[in-house]
């Protein structure tokens, strides 16, 4: 079964420039990620007079600001323009809307409950994004 958001054609439009900034965007990491065992690569804004990053030299690495941002209206959803719930049981699949939302079932749950949850999302035309492959 195919699924498809109802999307406008101005979202439509918005999702697809996302996609392709977010298909180009460089990833972003903190400053002397690759020197210290201790930091790990999340972004941290630097900081320091002296901070070569944070005053922006060209031969360093790009730093995070606003241009890098996604439009508002598509801003968080899924690639595919689903806007993703994370479900925990059946009863959470009840509230969503099919047309616009879709289901992520939480890594907490058992194979017994998401085999419960995909059959029926399934029924109720809902769109799962971490189903099991069988």
């Amino acid at each position: 079964m195919s699924y498809k958001p109802m999307l406008t054609k101005e979202q439509k439009k918005l999702l697809k420039k996302k996609n392709e900034v977010n298909r180009r965007r460089v990833e972003f990491h903190r400053q002397e990620w690759f020197r210290y065992k201790k930091f790990d690569d999340s972004w941290r804004r630097p900081r320091g007079k002296h901070s070569k990053l944070a005053n922006h030299l060209g031969y360093r690495p790009p730093v995070v600001n606003p241009g890098y941002r996604t439009p508002k209206k598509v801003r968080g959803l899924h690639p595919s323009g689903f806007k993703e719930v994370l479900v925990h049981n059946v009863a959470e699949l009840q509230k969503l809307n099919p047309d616009i939302e879709g289901a992520r079932i939480a890594s907490a749950v058992g194979y017994k409950k998401r085999i419960d949850i995909e059959e029926e999302a399934e029924n109720l035309g809902i769109h799962v994004f971490n189903k099991v492959v069988k």
